[in-house]
């Protein structure tokens, strides 16, 4: 049910973007009763008049930290996500619908109001001294970014590493942010002994459309410099050409991937466009607020990908889709790598080397 809210007139407002955030409107979440929707009451107010959107961050008090999934196309079965929204205020962030389940928006809310989770080292450290617990590695950034703006403060990402690293515990991380680099005192090392891997997301290499996609994240050039002072520590480090977005960035894909292997990368992954949820109607108004004369046609392409629709979940194929339009930046994606000498971002870490130290008040251990 829509709700309108006016004063003489019902028109409702035209896309526009908000200074240096993502998402156009912050839409009612899907599991609200009601949808409010802004309209155009007449008086027309600037910019200037209108308060600005700051960010805010919350604690959120979880009491466990490994996430489980079982998922077929996943390389990994656990993952540790210190926050919760990102400020990076990607558009096409398939993490966004998840704010629906906390009575948020997924539009400005998951841009804006943030939960981070302070606790996350101490409880990583109690689930891995759980006798029970058993390596494997563990992927941070699969659903927000854990380099995020206000991580320079908190540090939470950083005190998980060191407990990883306490443990001998393999990690995989992704990242569109340069503040990654603050932590190759812990990573090389984990590196040198087969712990640890990075893999950086670059989606364009053109820094204004970067600035709109991704108002809050790393410049392409910051990026690409981060691969190149992660490979430099000794840190395999890849690139994440993704997501690909038909007629907008897809025809960077080649070029991204020479940037990242001139700059160190040594291995590579792309990612079709994902609208799942909420996303699909975010960023068609973010398309319509940004690339107007290319709406359509970007928006004809992708379903052309995903059996007519905006989004298709299936297994197997949510991440490449289906089509011609996908088997050709499929094939295009693997001539380069093969031309690159780039292979697969996935890297063999060594979980064998996970042991539990002792802490204060521990018995030694007589054999």
């Amino acid at each position: 049910m829509n709700i309108h809210i006016f004063a003489g007139m019902d028109k409702p407002l035209a896309p526009k973007a908000a200074p240096r955030r993502g998402a156009v409107s912050n839409a009612t979440n899907r599991f609200e009763r009601f949808r409010a929707e802004a309209v155009n009451d007449g008086w027309d107010l600037g910019e200037d008049e209108l308060p600005p959107i700051r960010t805010e961050v919350a604690v959120d008090a979880t009491r466990t930290i490994i996430t489980r999934n079982s998922s077929p196309d996943v390389p990994f079965d656990r993952s540790i996500n210190p926050y919760r929204g990102c400020e990076h205020g990607c558009i096409y962030c398939f993490a966004r619908p998840t704010h629906a389940y906390l009575g948020l928006s997924p539009g400005l809310d998951f841009e804006t109001k943030l939960l981070a989770k302070p606790d996350a080292p101490a409880l990583l450290e109690k689930e891995l001294s759980n006798q029970r617990y058993r390596p494997a590695v563990i992927a941070i950034g699969t659903n927000t970014d854990p380099y995020q703006p206000i991580e320079r403060s908190r540090r939470i990402m950083r005190g998980c590493l060191e407990v990883l690293a306490a443990f001998s515990h393999p990690v995989s991380i992704v990242t569109k942010s340069a503040l990654v680099t603050r932590d190759i005192d812990i990573l090389a090392p984990m590196a040198e002994r087969g712990l640890a891997c990075v893999a950086v997301s670059v989606t364009t290499l053109d820094r204004d459309l970067c600035r709109r996609l991704e108002p809050r994240a790393a410049t392409p050039a910051m990026r690409l410099d981060a691969i190149r002072r992660l490979a430099g520590a000794g840190i395999p480090t890849a690139v994440m050409a993704a997501p690909m977005i038909p007629a907008l960035t897809e025809h960077e894909l080649e070029s991204i991937l020479e940037a990242a292997h001139d700059a160190g990368a040594t291995g590579a992954a792309t990612i079709l466009l994902r609208l799942p949820g909420e996303v699909a109607e975010l960023f068609t108004e973010w398309l319509d607020a940004h690339a107007p004369a290319k709406a359509a046609h970007v928006m004809g392409l992708l379903k052309q990908s995903r059996q007519g629709k905006a989004y298709d979940s299936g297994w197997g194929t949510r991440f490449s889709g289906t089509g011609p339009l996908a088997e050709l930046l499929s094939r295009r994606f693997h001539l380069a790598c093969r031309r690159l000498g780039l292979r697969d971002r996935h890297v063999s870490l060594d979980a064998s080397q996970f042991h539990r130290p002792p802490r204060a008040g521990d018995q030694l251990t007589l054999f």
